[in-house]
């Protein structure tokens, strides 16, 4: 069942708020112009570190038998990884043989969610209308229903209390050579596997999980003194509660992966006697990576180049719409000032929407050129250039300008 309460916020007190923001919109301000003039230069060293890669780079024909000429060389090489390590789970008692073993852990909890919807009030203040909701499922952690904004009928409790935990293998082979840590745990694939529990860790389980939940609930129905009645194994899942097909609030399931021993796997780093170390290129920036699968050398870079170039206009998307958001934190109060004449705070807002926008934009672009004309001077140019051109158009009545010329050349021919 829902639940609504509502909030008015007077005229003075929201003023007061909206001048409150313009800190919070400068330090928003600073920190996008200096997250954008970072990111154009990681995106130069970057691709840079890349091309010097590449162009030393070599291909790692058979990985299989050791090289002594690749001795100090950075390669690129596609082989099996292995490894004889067995890793357990000293709870549960599991043990496998495997790359890495993950144990994830999931409660079934109520979650409280919230929908605010607010309404402008003619005499300037506002009415906010927030619908709190709850609802049952699977929550990664506990949820404490002490904070919910009403927990009488929504209360949370716990069965029993595991915790997320995962292992890895220290000595993984990638053909003739060693993983070092980073690229062991770089290998992703987990795979579920079936549990095989004793049954003298099931009964412990049973019994402790069975006290538990006579704790909470008083429904006993359908017990039997043979059968885990509280402890249910199936495949990787361990499930703790009454009825898997019907959870309860507190109940418990366990979920147990692994990354099986062998796997196809390519690596770029420079060799290291029977290992690898990352490669180092001029600008300090470093290239040391595990692929899942087979790729040539010339995939990999075509790549890590794609992604670079994915990432940086990522960032850059990030830090305009952040300039944006600032800007309007700052000039803000400019609107709420104006919400005691309902129209003539619509107008203002569009306007102070529009202004920050372009502002915004026109900002962010001379950042971007600066640090390009840092990094890559015709670039910059060009950029700054773009700039120039939307405040012209917007600030100085570019645009009029521009149909003039068109009519006057069209008068012309």
């Amino acid at each position: 069942m829902a639940y609504q309460e509502e909030i008015t916020t007077g005229y003075g007190t929201r003023v007061k708020q909206s001048f409150k923001k313009i800190a919070t919109g400068f330090t928003l301000f600073l920190s996008a112009t200096a997250m954008l003039w970072w990111n154009e230069g990681n995106s130069v060293k970057t691709a840079d570190m890349l091309v010097e890669a590449q162009g030393v780079c070599v291909e790692m024909e058979n990985p299989n038998k050791k090289d002594a000429s690749l001795e100090g060389q950075l390669v690129c090489g596609t082989a099996m990884t292995a490894t004889t390590d067995s890793l357990i789970d000293k709870e549960f008692g599991i043990g496998v043989k495997a790359i890495s073993m993950k144990r994830s852990v999931e409660y079934y909890q109520w979650h409280e969610t919230k929908t605010e919807e607010t309404k402008e009030m003619k005499d300037g203040s506002e009415k906010k209308t927030i619908t709190y909701d709850y609802n049952k499922g699977w929550s990664s952690s506990p949820i404490n229903s002490d904070n919910f904004k009403r927990s009488s009928g929504h209360t949370n409790v716990v069965l029993t209390y595991v915790e997320n935990a995962d292992q890895w293998a220290e000595n993984v082979s990638f053909g003739a050579y060693k993983l070092n840590y980073g690229m062991i745990h770089s290998i992703s694939s987990f795979e579920p596997f079936k549990l095989d529990l004793s049954d003298y860790l099931l009964r412990q389980l049973d019994r402790s999980t069975q006290a538990s939940y006579e704790r909470y609930y008083t429904t006993k129905e359908g017990l039997s003194g043979d059968d885990y009645n509280f402890v249910h194994v199936t495949d990787n899942q361990l499930y703790m509660g009454l009825n898997p097909s019907a959870p309860m609030i507190g109940d418990v399931r366990v979920k147990f992966e692994k990354v099986a021993p062998v796997h196809e796997v390519t690596v770029v780093a420079v060799v290291d006697g029977d290992s690898f170390i990352p490669f180092k290129a001029k600008n300090g920036y470093t290239l040391e990576k595990l692929v899942m699968g087979r790729k040539d050398m010339g995939q990999f870079f075509e790549d890590e180049q794609n992604t670079n170039t994915f990432n940086t206009w990522a960032y850059r998307f990030l830090g305009i719409m952040m300039v944006i958001g600032a800007l309007k934190l700052i000039f803000g109060f400019v609107v709420t000032l104006a919400r005691i004449v309902p129209f003539l705070s619509t107008i203002l807002g569009w306007g102070v929407n529009i202004i920050c926008t372009v502002l915004g934009l026109v900002w962010s672009l001379m950042v971007i050129a600066v640090a390009w004309l840092f990094y890559r001077p015709v670039i910059g140019i060009m950029l700054l250039a773009v700039a120039g051109l939307l405040v012209w158009i917007f600030a100085f009545g570019g645009k009029q300008k521009l149909k003039q010329l068109a009519v006057n050349n069209q008068q012309a021919l």
